[in-house]
């Protein structure tokens, strides 16, 4: 165990061989988020359910800061946010009003990420939101919906809205608020997450310089959407995830614990 994460008891051998999976890349799920410099204190969330159910998920620990979380430290939790299994840690019931809609709206969405990164809220307050002036835009853009703030996600009523703006797509941009993605797995949310975050970092620093932007016409864009529908599903996770789980195995392997 290395002193970036917490002494917390192994549930390795409490639960299935594919739940103790699912653990493993959520935690390196958020500690890769850390390693990005994504997160917001513990003030968002990335939430994957558990294989086999349909009402239960696995949550980060309230409190614990994303470097610090081990796949034994995540918790359980049901679609209401109450904790299914004993945990030393709260769960920030509240916050998870976004994660519980989109996971029992779509079956797909096994894997929910949520940030407040700077570039991606700074995008978020744009009136025109994600413009198509990079090649990482585009394929963002190929899948990408908008849904208005409401205020801080605490109101069960918002669900219907969220889950009908975010729709089939990848990528959500939350007004005024941040960004989410999901995936089947953690590398497709993961890897969308980059491509939406270096998409909003591109655009931030390219209107910084004050020059005239230069817009990706609009016929390759609408191609990027034709090849996007066509690829097969999580090809760009399932290519960068095994080195992004080595860079962590070098740093700090405790997320395994």
């Amino acid at each position: 165990m290395t002193a970036t994460a917490l002494d917390i008891p192994s549930m390795r051998n409490k639960v299935s061989p594919e739940e103790w999976a699912v653990r493993v890349d959520l935690a390196a799920c958020y500690r890769l988020v850390a390693r990005y410099g994504w997160e917001d204190l513990v003030f968002t969330h990335i939430s994957a359910r558990v294989p086999g159910t349909e009402d239960q998920f696995l949550i980060n620990p309230y409190g614990m800061f994303f470097d610090e979380i081990t796949a034994s430290s995540l918790v359980k939790i049901d679609q209401e946010g109450r904790k299914v299994e004993e945990s030393q840690f709260p769960v920030n019931a509240a916050g998870f009003v976004i994660h519980s809609a989109i996971h029992a709206a779509r079956h797909d969405a096994k894997f929910v990420l949520h940030t407040h990164s700077l570039n991606g809220v700074a995008v978020s307050t744009q009136r025109a939101g994600l413009l198509p002036i990079s090649q990482h835009s585009i394929f963002v853009l190929a899948s990408l919906g908008y849904h208005d703030f409401e205020g801080p996600a605490l109101n069960d009523e918002e669900k219907p809205r969220l889950v009908a703006d975010l729709g089939n797509h990848t990528h959500l941009i939350l007004r005024n608020h941040g960004l989410l993605t999901v995936g089947e797995t953690a590398a497709d949310a993961f890897v969308a997450m980059y491509y939406l975050e270096a998409s909003c970092a591109i655009q931030v620093r390219g209107q910084s310089g004050g020059g005239e932007l230069i817009p990706v016409a609009k016929d390759i864009v609408d191609n990027a959407y034709t090849q996007y529908q066509s690829r097969p599903r999580g090809s760009r996770g399932d290519i960068a995830w095994p080195g992004l789980l080595r860079r962590l195995n070098r740093i700090d392997p405790s997320y395994q614990n």
